[in-house]
């Protein structure tokens, strides 16, 4: 494992001497400047993990010097060593950027605690940033069509303000994704991003789940609880499949849209938060208004921003682009190489209608990714033996088709005979030796 390099400056060399002495002793590399010219030169040259500087240097000061730091490296952790720390000084340097400020005479013991528990901040915060690098790579939206382009404009729009989403789609098409990225790219997006499903809760728990509740409130409330609204306060609560809440539940969580205020369950207090609200359902919410089943004056206040998800069978263009995003993210995952998709598969993925919608593309290719031996998925592998059916109407080939049903045919036959193949074969008229070709041709696993 690397070691931390810790960058001293001081224009005293007793003191960088002494320090870097120390420092050494504890398992950190060090590298030293005496003076703030020299520290910027020193910093480029080395990359430090972390600065201890002297505020009273001649020439350039200590508060230039971290400002110039700061530039250059806006994460890197900067400790202030001053001989005579003031409230003015302090202010200054926290303005700048400074992790914290040490008088001298210096105590060995809190130098070494404040460079260990500053190392460990900036650590935590490149995974934090990593993470999010990589749920960002994750959360993004594949396709060049013309509705995902405008899909993306939409978003982009919408992000930037503090107004409710309504976002609509089928099942599957991407609605999740949609408001997390509508998080990701507003300005609440270091606030904390709150996901309820409302048709997963039962409905004598939702107001509970959404609004907390007191300690003794009912059975089972050992503790007091927070709910969603308060666990999401700065940031964004997404309220997945709103179609399916109760009318009751409705009636609240338009008050709380109204006013930012609530009680939890059991409780007297008054509750304010800043949230902004983003939800999405399958269903035609105003065709459920007119059926009495969603509150009128609630569907008004979600619908500010009405968001389309358009189905997968909408845009066909995007199929193969999706294709090659989940097989390289579920090799990334498996720990195998991508498998190749020929032209005549994708075509017929294309064709398909998608019920299920993005989901049930990934579902498919996952399966196919652990399913199929080789590196390349041919139409023949798109449907398995133990599917009900095979879309033969979706190739336009009668040589495609031919080659599916023999696939299906064959493989039925031999589970009909217990994958014996020579009693398969005198069942089906041909040579035992043309059997195994097939088979093998059509990599036909048998048990």
């Amino acid at each position: 494992m690397a070691k931390a390099v810790v960058l001293i400056v001081d224009d005293e060399e007793g003191i960088r001497t002494a320090l870097s002495g120390i420092f050494e002793d504890e398992g950190y590399e060090s590298v030293t400047a005496a003076s703030g010219e020299e520290a910027l030169r020193v910093a480029r040259e080395s990359v430090p993990d972390i600065v201890l500087l002297d505020v009273w240097l001649s020439g350039m000061d200590g508060l230039q010097t971290m400002q110039e730091l700061k530039e250059w490296s806006p994460e890197l952790p900067v400790v202030i060593i001053s001989g005579h720390a003031n409230i003015e000084l302090a202010v200054k340097a926290t303005k700048i950027g400074a992790y914290d400020i040490l008088e001298k005479p210096l105590s060995m013991e809190k130098v070494l605690l404040t460079v260990r528990r500053a190392l460990e901040k900036r650590s935590l915060e490149i995974e934090n940033r990593a993470l999010r690098e990589n749920l960002l790579k994750k959360s993004r939206l594949v396709g060049m069509s013309a509705k995902i382009q405008q899909l993306k404009e939409q978003i982009k729009m919408a992000a930037a303000s503090n107004s409710r989403v309504l976002i609509l789609g089928e099942s599957g098409a991407g609605k999740e994704l949609v408001a997390h990225l509508l998080h990701e790219n507003s300005p609440r997006v270091g606030k904390a991003f709150i996901e309820v499903n409302c048709a997963a809760i039962p409905q004598e728990l939702i107001e509970s789940e959404l609004f907390g509740h007191e300690k003794g409130s009912f059975t089972g409330a050992f503790e007091t609880k927070k709910g969603k609204f308060e666990q999401a306060d700065g940031g964004t609560l997404f309220l997945d499949e709103i179609g399916d809440m109760s009318l009751q539940t409705q009636a609240k969580v338009l008050r709380v849209i109204e006013t930012q205020e609530f009680q939890r369950v059991g409780g007297n207090k008054t509750i304010k938060v800043d949230v902004r609200i983003i939800s999405a359902t399958n269903k035609d919410l105003a065709e459920e208004v007119k059926k009495e089943n969603f509150r009128e004056d609630l569907f008004f206040r979600l619908n500010v921003i009405p968001i389309r998800v358009a189905a997968l069978r909408e845009r066909p263009e995007d199929v193969p682009g999706l294709i090659e995003y989940f097989l390289d993210s579920l090799a990334a995952e498996y720990g195998q190489q991508p498998k190749q998709v020929t032209p005549e598969a994708v075509k017929m993925l294309q064709k398909h209608a998608w019920p299920g919608n993005i989901r049930e593309l990934r579902n498919l290719l996952e399966r196919l990714m652990i399913m199929v031996p080789s590196k390349t998925i041919n139409p023949a592998d798109l449907f398995m033996p133990d599917s009900k059916r095979s879309d033969y109407f979706a190739v336009d080939s009668l040589k495609d088709a031919r080659e599916m049903f023999e696939k299906d045919f064959i493989a039925r036959k031999l589970e009909e005979n217990g994958w014996n193949v020579s009693k398969t074969a005198e069942v089906l008229d041909i040579e035992r030796s043309n059997l195994h070709r097939k088979i093998k041709a059509y990599d036909i696993r048998v048990p």
